[in-house]
């Protein structure tokens, strides 16, 4: 385990049967409080895609803005927002996809993606895989290609590698639980 995996994990706090009993919730909004750890998470990120750096950085919402954007910009690339439905003002791809909790819809606008663009997904938590999946489909179907994921935790159990190897073999996460 690194250093900086340790005290991603040290931070982050459990939460007890939320968002219904039974599930151990991870909140990671402890790393965005601390600046430092969030500017070493960033800082260590730019590193990773320096040599084969990304044409842009797609950011799922919220959460996934949050150290996504700032990722963008230390490598001086666009930021694209991957949104809920109807959240997005202008012309927009979406995708459906299946949930633990029911059903959900992502769009990105259809002028933020270029064809043959490599694109870096990036988000706080990788569980199922579900809406990481739904965003790389997106992604695809704005002509680009999902160079890689990048996510701040993983709950290894719930298996969401699994769905995601079949858009790109590349899966980066800093702390897995």
């Amino acid at each position: 385990m690194t250093a900086l995996e340790q005290r991603i994990k040290n931070i982050i706090v459990d939460v007890p049967d939320y968002p219904k009993p039974g599930i151990m919730f991870k909140d990671v909004s402890t790393i965005f409080e601390n600046a430092q750890l969030s500017n070493d998470i960033v800082n260590v990120m730019a590193g990773m895609y320096t040599s084969d750096k990304p044409d842009a950085v797609a950011g799922l919402e919220s959460r996934g803005f949050i150290l996504g954007m700032p990722l963008a910009m230390r490598l001086g690339i666009p930021f694209i927002l991957i949104r809920k439905k109807n959240k997005l003002p202008r012309d927009r791809y979406s995708i459906d996809y299946e949930l633990e909790y029911g059903n959900a819809t992502i769009e990105v606008h259809k002028t933020a993606i270029q064809a043959g663009q490599r694109i870096l997904i990036h988000d706080d938590l990788l569980a199922t895989g579900g809406t990481a999946e739904a965003a790389g489909r997106l992604v695809e179907m704005a002509g680009g290609h999902v160079m890689g994921y990048n996510f701040l935790c993983e709950l290894e159990f719930l298996k969401g590698r699994e769905r995601l190897d079949k858009i790109s073999p590349h899966i980066f996460t800093f702390a897995h639980f």
